[in-house]
Parts: C-alpha cells; sequence; structure tokens
C-alpha cells in the first residue's frame, strides 16, 4: 500500500491541466522604436538635437512654400530658456539644496585645496612670464569640480509662408510616426520622413510639453491652432487644444514651436553653417536666423537676403525603373494596382515599358503568363519569375524630368552671394542612373573669397540640403583630394582658397550610416560623375586663371620696359645731337630721312620729351602685339567675358523664363 500512494500521486499531478505560459512576445510602436534609437534620425546629443530640430524644420517649411510656387520666406528662432524660468513654465518649484554631496558638482575640501594650488602656481609662471617681457596667455579660470552641469532648454520657432495643412489633418502629421505627404517615388528633403515627428518627440522626453502648431492655408479666413504631443506608446497623437482662429491679415503657412533641451554653445558653429550653405544652395529663399538670450552678448541675427526670384521646377513623384524593384515592391504594386490584367500593370506601374516591351516581356515569361491574365491571380512563383526577368533584361534608362536639380544659375548666384570669390565656375551634369534611379550631379568651384580658408572647403549637399557631418568617407570629400589633380589647372591646393561645391539629386541618394549624413565611395557611377563635374569646373577656371596670369605678365613686361624709358631716351638724344653739329655732317653724308632728323633735331623740333613720347607708344604697342600673340597661343579670348547680373523685376505679369548656365532671360507678355 506504501509503495502505491506515490504512484497514485504521480498520476493525479500528471492529470492536472498546467498554466499556460504568458507570451514573450512585445511589440512596439514606430513611436517608440525611434524614441529608444533617436541617433538614426540624428538625435545622439542635446548639442546635435538643437541642430536637427531646426534642420527639419526650416526644410519642411522650404518643401511647403516650393509645393505651391512660393518664394519662401522663413523666420526662425532660437530663445534660450534658463533653468529657474522652464521651472516656472512647467509649474515646479526651485528647491535649494540640502545634500550639497549628493550632487555630482560637489567638491570636497581636499579637491578644492588642490585646485587652489594649482591655480596659484599657474598665477606665479605667468608673473614671471610677465617680468622676462614673454607673451603670456590669459589663464582659464577653474570652474571647481566637474559635473555634467545643468540641461540647457530652448524654445526653436519656425514660421514660413508655405503651403499651410487642412485643419483636420494636423494631428495625424505631426503625432504619428511615418505618417506624411512625402512618401512616394520621387525626390524629397527629407531622410527618413520623419520632419518635427521627431523633435516633438525629443521634446516629450527632455521637457515633457507638447508642441504648438499654427496654419492657414490660401484663401482661408481662419487659422488652425494645435497643440498636442504624442502618446509614444500607441502612436497616436495625444491632443490638448485643436481650434480654428481668426485671420485678419490673410497670412498662409504654418508656424511651429517647441520647447526641447539643447546645447546651443557647441553646436552654434553648425547651426549658421548650414543656415550659411541653404542660402548657398536656395538664393531665391529669404531667410532670418535669430538667437535670442538674457545675455545680450549670446544674441544673434542674420539675415540671408534673397538674390533671386527663379525658382526650380518642382521635383515630380515617378513610377519605377523595372531595374530598381524588388520582390516585396512588386507584391505591394500589384495589391495597390487597378489594372486587371498583366500586360496593363506592366505598361502603366512601370517606366519605359511600352506595349510592344510588355508583350515580349510577357512571351519570355513561360507558357503560364497570358497579357489578359488576371494581375491580381499571379502566384509567389510567378512573381519570382517577374523579378528574374527584370533583373535580367534590358530596359532603357530613366530620364532625369522628375528631378529638381538647383541649377546653374542659382548655385553660382549662391556661391557669390555668401563667399564673394575672386572667380567661379559652375558645370551641370545630364541625368545618369544607378541601380534604375536617376540623379544629377551639380558642381561649383571657387576661387578666393571672404570667410574662406586656406586649401580645400568642400561643401556637400544631398537633394538640396547641406551634409555638415561624416565628411571624411563622403564620395565628393574624397574625389576632390585624390582624384583631382589641380596643379593641371593652375590652382594651388595648399595656398589658394579653394570653394567645391557639390550638389547630388535622385530619387534615391545612396546614404550611408545610420545617420544618413555622407554619400559613400563605393558607387562607381555617382563618383565618376562627380570627377567629372569638378574637372569641368576647374577648365573653366583655367581659362580664368591664364587670362588673369597674362594680365600679370603684361604689366610686368610694360613695367620692365617703361623703366628704361628715361635712360634710352637721354642716350639716343645724346648721339643724334652730336651727330647733328655742323663739323659732324661734313665728315659723313647722310640718307634723306636721316637728314631730316638731324635737321629737326637741330631745330629743336624734335626734343628729350618728343623722345620720351614716341619710346612711351612703342611700348605700349608691342606689349599689346606680345599679349595678343600670346592669347591666341593659349586659347584665351581677347576680350574678357564679365558676369552681369540684373535685380528682378517686381511685375505681376505673366512671364516666361529662358535658361542658360550663367543668366536667365525673363520675357514679358
Amino acid at each position: 500500500m506504501e509503495s502505491e500512494i506515490p504512484i497514485e500521486t504521480k498520476k493525479r499531478k500528471s492529470k492536472t491541466p498546467q498554466k499556460a505560459k504568458e507570451s514573450l512576445l512585445k511589440q512596439k510602436s514606430p513611436a517608440e522604436f525611434f524614441a529608444e534609437n533617436k541617433n538614426i534620425a540624428g538625435f545622439d546629443n542635446p548639442g546635435k538635437c538643437l541642430y536637427t530640430t531646426v534642420r527639419e524644420l526650416v526644410e519642411n517649411s522650404l518643401d511647403s512654400a516650393e509645393s505651391i510656387s512660393e518664394l519662401p520666406v522663413i523666420e526662425i528662432t532660437i530663445e534660450e530658456i534658463i533653468k529657474s524660468k522652464f521651472n516656472s513654465m512647467i509649474g515646479l518649484v526651485d528647491r535649494e539644496r540640502i545634500d550639497e554631496a549628493l550632487y555630482d558638482d560637489y567638491e570636497t575640501a581636499k579637491a578644492r585645496e588642490k585646485r587652489l594650488a594649482k591655480e596659484a602656481r599657474a598665477q606665479e609662471l605667468q608673473a614671471k612670464n610677465a617680468a622676462l617681457g614673454k607673451k603670456v596667455k590669459e589663464h582659464a579660470v577653474s570652474k571647481g569640480a566637474k559635473g555634467r552641469g545643468e540641461a540647457s532648454f530652448y524654445r526653436v520657432t519656425c514660421k514660413d509662408n508655405g503651403r499651410g495643412m487642412p485643419h483636420d489633418d494636423i494631428p495625424n502629421m505631426f503625432g504619428r510616426v511615418l505618417s506624411g505627404t512625402k512618401y512616394g517615388l520621387k525626390q524629397t528633403r527629407g531622410k527618413f520622413g520623419l520632419g518635427a515627428k521627431m523633435a516633438l518627440i525629443w521634446s516629450k522626453m527632455s521637457t515633457g510639453l507638447p508642441i504648438d502648431i499654427s496654419s492657414s492655408m490660401r484663401g482661408q479666413n481662419y487659422i488652425s491652432f494645435c497643440r498636442l504631443d504624442i502618446d509614444i506608446h500607441r502612436n497616436i497623437p495625444h491632443i490638448h487644444l485643436h481650434e480654428k482662429r481668426g485671420n485678419k491679415d490673410k497670412w498662409h503657412g504654418a508656424e511651429i514651436q517647441v520647447v526641447i533641451e539643447g546645447n546651443w554653445t557647441t553646436y552654434r558653429s553648425k547651426i549658421l553653417h548650414y543656415m550659411r550653405q541653404m542660402a548657398v544652395i536656395t538664393p531665391y529663399a529669404q531667410f532670418l536666423f535669430k538667437f535670442a538670450s538674457d545675455t545680450p552678448d549670446k544674441n544673434v541675427t542674420i539675415k540671408f537676403a534673397r538674390r533671386t526670384d527663379v525658382m526650380p521646377p518642382v521635383p515630380v513623384e515617378t513610377k519605377h525603373h523595372p531595374s530598381s524593384v524588388d520582390i516585396l515592391l512588386i507584391k505591394r504594386l500589384i495589391a495597390e494596382t487597378s489594372k486587371q490584367n498583366l500586360l496593363q500593370f506592366l505598361q502603366h506601374e512601370f517606366v519605359n515599358i511600352g506595349k510592344p516591351l510588355a508583350e515580349r516581356l510577357i512571351g519570355e515569361m513561360g507558357p503560364e503568363f497570358s497579357p489578359k491574365m488576371a494581375v491580381k491571380s499571379l502566384t509567389d512563383q510567378q512573381i519570382v519569375r517577374i523579378h528574374q526577368l527584370f533583373c535580367q533584361a534590358k530596359f532603357d534608362d530613366p530620364s532625369g524630368d522628375c528631378l529638381s536639380p538647383a541649377g546653374e544659375y542659382n548655385l553660382r548666384l549662391g556661391i557669390i552671394k555668401e563667399l564673394h570669390p575672386d572667380m567661379v565656375a559652375t558645370y551641370s551634369g545630364s541625368a545618369q542612373v544607378f541601380e534604375g534611379h536617376p540623379f544629377i550631379v551639380e558642381a561649383g568651384v571657387s576661387v578666393g573669397g571672404k570667410a574662406v580658408k586656406q586649401g580645400l572647403n568642400i561643401f556637400r549637399f544631398g537633394n538640396r540640403i547641406p551634409l555638415l557631418f561624416e565628411q571624411g568617407g563622403d564620395v565628393v570629400t574624397r574625389t576632390a583630394l585624390k582624384r583631382i589633380s589641380w596643379n593641371n589647372y593652375k590652382i594651388n591646393q595648399t595656398q589658394d582658397k579653394i570653394g567645391v561645391f557639390v550638389s547630388i539629386v535622385s530619387t534615391k541618394v545612396p546614404f550611408k550610416g545610420t545617420g544618413k549624413e555622407y554619400i559613400g565611395d563605393d558607387i562607381s557611377e555617382i563618383a565618376s560623375a562627380v570627377k567629372s563635374a569638378i574637372q569641368q569646373c576647374c577648365i573653366q577656371l583655367k581659362s580664368k586663371i591664364v587670362k588673369k596670369m597674362q594680365a600679370r605678365e603684361q604689366q610686368e613686361r610694360k613695367r620692365n620696359l617703361s623703366k628704361y624709358i628715361p635712360d634710352a631716351t637721354n642716350a639716343v638724344y645724346d648721339v643724334l645731337k652730336e651727330m647733328a653739329k655742323p663739323h659732324a655732317s661734313k665728315k659723313k653724308c647722310y640718307e634723306e630721312g636721316d637728314a631730316d632728323i638731324l635737321r629737326k633735331v637741330s631745330d629743336h623740333s624734335i626734343t628729350k620729351e618728343t623722345l620720351h613720347e614716341k619710346l612711351t607708344q612703342h611700348v605700349e604697342k608691342v606689349d599689346y602685339e606680345m599679349a595678343l600673340e600670346y592669347a591666341t597661343q593659349t586659347g584665351v579670348r581677347e576680350e574678357p567675358r564679365e558676369d552681369i547680373y540684373l535685380q528682378s523685376l517686381d511685375g505681376k505679369g505673366k512671364f516666361f523664363d529662358f535658361h542658360s548656365p550663367i543668366f536667365v532671360f525673363r520675357l514679358f507678355l
């Protein structure tokens, strides 16, 4: 009996139903993912967060204004908020420290004694150097114990004159990650499609404050005002206030205001460089940048004035090229298409596939395919077959008509406006292709100018936005440093002030790295196009440099010849005077012409002044003939060509623009 009890118990235990284990799988919303991996979107640290917020807001404003062909007017303001002011904004009362040793910046008595001794030694050394007459550096005042320091907060406001946003769409446009108007195959300034949403996420993480949006569209008699933040875990907007307000001034555009933690001190130069380079690539825009602080010395106000009213065309959404699609994309296109059969699907969902080519492709796919078969009935195996054929077949390259480069005219104007170089050359290449995506490379090279350092100064742009980080690995940097023989173009790479500007636009810019801050050097098509564009600029500059060298040499020759005119005049006149004496003329008979000269010397019709004048005229003539011969041999035109820029008219009438690399001719009707 005793031996059976455990067996009975064991059986009962085995029959008892076990409690189901909870699933270990967890899900994250898109907002939660980007909040935890904010460095992907360029929000690495407080300083970079401030820079990226400014960048996102400015680029959104430019896109908005350009979409309605409105010349952009953008005001960006950064207002510094000290900790006490921030605490009062959120209703938090400042408290004095009770336990000093609890804080990171606490300095022990021993550390303080050591610091003071170090300061005393430094001051003593400074006094000795001053007594010996040596140059004395100002001793930096020690700040005590090293700590993390207090956080700095900033209110960033961006106002534009763009399209504005529909009243009902504002909450989802700002409070739902991965929802927006820029998705689709076309050239866009954005890198992830996050826009101001990431600034809102950072605001919620660092300050907990909502974002304020004011917006109005053309013709609306009201302004939409929305105050909201984002539910990170559910990826939905949390609306605090959403209402319509009066619009007496008939303003249209958007004004966005967000309070975030940041660091102006470390990223001041980056933000100002960004604004300056944006003014270079968009000279048709007007920017007003302000930084406001309670400390007047820190205040900054910079206006980047508009130089032209010629805008690039708006980028056009295009269809996919067959060589650029994958299996997943083909499935999505099939699910979204309104076409019924395979023939219509191939014709209308892809570029460069006409009816004859579509029929040939279907015939090559196999007997199970037919032009009239329902495209929705394609199996996974059949879709794979289509993809394989797309990868192997030969298609015409896509055109660059869907792209919107800045244009040589605008690039040249931007460089001249911001850098004031001694000379500049620009070049815009034709559309080329990589992996089925069209791209255009534009370049500008300048020599001289203000605020330009000696050597190479490289300015990079991707889809008309400045790229300021990770310059070393970029295709533009590597090409300019290693693949261009600057000496061949009469340019000194180390001594001259050289500006290299390269802009690449495409439906898919091949950024590298998580931050998408540089374009890799591993795509041969882009590397070759960048090198060719820079070389074309250098060829233009070489002719200008040779022309300046010719003018310099001409002046040097004239100076050397003119230096000997007085001595030559005295010597020749003394000889002629001696020959004109009566006793000299009896010894030798002269020809009629020579005798006439000697007679004029005797009569004082020819004087030293006359000889001086004639010699000067001869030097001028010889110098001009030598310069003309030199110019003919080197291929430089005799007459210099100067660039002239005319101010645009304020007329509101209809007109046509005729574009050239160096000018735009506007015909008013």
